[in-house]
């Protein structure tokens, strides 16, 4: 009996201490976690990938996605520290954030070119104007445009089979905002998803697609896709960094953004260190995941803002197409 006890005893103590040698080991390694947009994703993976090689496994950064307005929907609960947006945040948002007393610093860190596609085998749709785009997308388009030749009489008849992102997409709201006028406003018989890669199946695998999102997943897929060019009034334009960068691809290119936890920022220094890192090292990880890096100055100004803990958002709230990245940097924020 008693070598049974002595046994047990050295059980219970070699647990204790493997236990608290877990412990140790967790609060070794930091985490920070960020979650949002899918369009995001690419360039904020980069930069935690590349960060925490930097930090030889000492911090752990997760990066989820669940849509810039699901994204958003965590980050003003306190459940994350950073947010990926593709469109700046909401006043619905910013109200939520204020009540559970979130304040965030608002970081703009590329240029995407929202990018419509079709099936590589499409050999009619080569471009579309923006009028054709709502006629395709407004609410008023559901369940009666549902061929090609509705968009344009020289169009073969055609089924038009449309995906696109979700309504949680900032994409989603970005596009409906530029395209038909008013965030949100859109026909619902899409197929329709917040990740990406499945609308890049669902475009390659079927011949009389047309969906968009994001550049980045365009590039990454262009044996599989067929972009098309959009006349904005001046004729047909291809999505490019040289035709985000001269404005000539318009009305749908646009910064993406991310939301940094003020507070959190102050508490952990490694955050801190990651966000600093993030904007440092964006030019290069942008062109790394085929987004357009913003101008150097630009990159200058967001870091003096996070170091000066810049507290809210320059769009007050509403959806806005069209700006200049220098015009936004110099307003004064709300939150």
């Amino acid at each position: 009996m008693v070598s049974v006890r002595k046994e047990a005893g050295l059980g219970l103590i070699a647990a204790a201490l493997f236990g608290a040698i877990a412990a140790v080991g967790a609060a070794a390694q930091s985490l920070i976690q960020i979650d949002g947009s899918s369009t995001v994703f690419p360039i904020t993976e980069a930069a935690a990938e590349a960060f925490q090689k930097s930090k030889q496994g000492a911090v752990k950064v997760t990066v989820e996605v669940s849509g810039t307005g699901g994204g958003f929907k965590k980050f003003c609960r306190g459940e994350t520290d950073i947010s990926d947006a593709s469109r700046p945040i909401l006043k619905k948002e910013m109200d939520a954030c204020k009540k559970m007393g979130i304040q965030y610093i608002e970081l703009p860190v590329a240029f995407d070119a929202l990018t419509v596609m079709v099936h590589p085998s499409n050999t009619w749709a080569g471009d579309l104007t923006v009028a054709e785009l709502k006629t395709i997308w407004e609410p008023a388009a559901q369940i009666k445009i549902t061929n090609w030749n509705q968009v344009r009489s020289s169009f073969p008849n055609v089924p038009l089979k449309l995906y696109g992102p979700g309504t949680d997409s900032g994409t989603f709201d970005y596009f409906t905002e530029a395209v038909v006028g008013k965030a949100k406003a859109s026909r619902g018989d899409f197929t329709a998803s917040e990740d990406d890669n499945v609308l890049v199946q669902g475009i390659a695998n079927d011949k009389n697609a047309l969906g968009y999102f994001g550049y980045a997943y365009y590039a990454e897929n262009k044996n599989k896709l067929k972009a098309v060019g959009i006349d904005g009034g001046k004729g047909p334009v291809l999505p490019s960094e040289k035709t985000v960068e001269d404005g000539s691809y318009s009305p749908l290119s646009r910064p993406i953004f991310i939301y940094v936890n003020a507070a959190a920022a102050v508490e952990k220094p490694e955050l801190r260190q990651f966000v600093e890192f993030y904007l440092k090292n964006a030019p290069t990880l942008a062109k790394q995941v085929k987004y357009v890096p913003l101008p150097t100055t630009a990159y200058n100004v967001s870091l003096g803002h996070f170091q000066q803990n810049r507290i809210g958002t320059v769009f007050g709230g509403q959806a806005e197409v069209g700006s200049k990245i220098e015009d936004l940097l110099a307003r004064k924020p709300q939150y």
